[in-house]
């Protein structure tokens, strides 16, 4: 099938660690883009002249023109400039227009930046912009979520989640103990990872069911930790990626699908676009889901990851629940998943939650993931899931 060829490659990559309270300076969001493009060209052993296109989600100081901003603020002419909108599935979107755009020889070695969640600083005259409260739901005039949802409390990500849970157990039965390990594998690979937010907090599957209900089903600790970071990765073409001080992490096939935006017009809540995204891009790997030696799943909820797996064909539709408790989920087990903790419990710094699941495949693929490592570790399957599982973004992630 047509797509890329994988001749583009991560060469390096940066991620902050994970703080729960604001310890660093107030930076503007171009000043972490510059921090965190330094840190990732530093990685890769790239000099920035070497660096001619960037893949961006936006800046809060320019509502247009972010790549024409970036490439002023940090001064690197670009040949290549790219503005991504994909919720939690831009950060893996990113990914595979930089190596496509490296593939078709536009550029040379592209940076992919997320900045997190720090605090920005406020003007004293300008009006502070809307903190979010309607969640993935757009309040603006026009929009279907302003007329037809936010008014009946349809808004957010914890309701529509567990209603989407719901109707998953509704279908196919629900096993709470089967959720909470996902969380507690994930905590272990977290205590195994020193940047991770929860680094040295084990949880037991008790724990998780003893923690408060947030929105029935789904628990406390079965909900993503928000904290202060950033991450960010620079793809480049063969000959960078040959001559590079990292193994060269080829990004060898990729697959995306949205076809809504919240579940009120869903066609199936439990049958999500991730089916189409994984086979697309196990297709053009030209792989199979058994050559995947560690899993990095979108975990804003643990019930996503339990229907990603199914989707993505890891499992059967409805075994999900018994996938997970049958198998060891921790960088030692069987099937390792989300091996620096996920945004469960290495953190979601912000819209950089997702590109923490590229940086997890791509550390482990170079073999820098220390003790969390995975034995053997060659190739990598990524997601990333936007909104209420509606925006779907899967990578194939592979070293030589």
């Amino acid at each position: 099938m047509a797509g890329l060829r994988g001749e583009a490659a991560i060469v390096g990559f940066c991620e902050l660690p994970s703080q729960r309270k604001q310890t660093r300076p107030e930076l503007l969001t171009i000043e972490q883009w510059a921090m965190l493009s330094k840190l990732a060209i530093e990685d890769a052993g790239l000099k920035a002249s070497q660096i001619n296109g960037l893949v961006t989600h936006g800046i809060a100081e320019s509502d247009m023109f972010a790549p024409a901003t970036l490439s002023e603020y940090l001064g690197i002419p670009l040949n290549f400039g790219e503005r991504v909108d994909l919720g939690g599935a831009t950060a893996a979107g990113m990914v595979w227009r930089a190596a496509a755009a490296v593939e078709l020889g536009i550029c040379d070695a592209v940076l992919v930046i997320v900045p997190g969640s720090f605090m920005t600083p406020k003007s004293q005259i300008q009006p502070a912009v809307d903190p979010g409260y309607l969640g993935a739901s757009s309040g603006k005039f026009g929009s279907p979520q302003a007329e037809f949802e936010i008014p009946y409390g349809n808004l957010g990500q914890n309701a529509p989640y567990a209603q989407i849970a719901r109707r998953y157990a509704s279908e196919f039965g629900y096993d709470d103990r089967a959720t909470a390990k996902i969380a507690v594998d994930q905590r272990t690979n977290a205590c195994s990872t020193p940047g991770a937010v929860f680094h040295g907090k084990p949880i037991t599957i008790d724990d998780v069911l003893a923690s408060p209900m947030i929105a029935d089903p789904i628990r406390m600790l079965e909900v993503v930790m928000r904290v202060q970071g950033g991450a960010g990765i620079v793809v480049a073409n063969a000959d960078i990626a040959r001559r590079g001080r990292n193994r060269p992490v080829w990004v060898k096939g990729f697959g995306e699908h949205l076809s809504f935006k919240t579940p009120t017009y869903a066609e199936d809540m439990v049958r999500t676009p991730i089916a189409k995204a994984a086979d697309t891009a196990f297709d053009m790997a030209g792989i199979s889901r058994s050559a995947i030696d560690v899993a990095s799943i979108y975990d804003c909820y643990t019930i996503t990851v339990v229907m990603s797996l199914e989707d993505a064909g890891f499992c059967e539709k409805g075994k999900g629940m018994e996938f997970v408790s049958s198998r060891d989920l921790t960088f030692r087990g069987d099937f390792p998943l989300n091996t620096a903790g996920g945004q469960l419990s290495y953190g979601q710094a912000g819209m950089a939650g997702g590109m923490h699941h590229v940086c997890d495949g791509a550390r482990q693929v170079m073999g820098r993931s220390g003790a969390a490592q995975v034995a053997d570790c060659n190739t990598a399957f990524v997601t990333g899931n936007g909104g209420i599982m509606s925006e779907q973004v899967a990578l194939i992630l592979q070293g030589d």
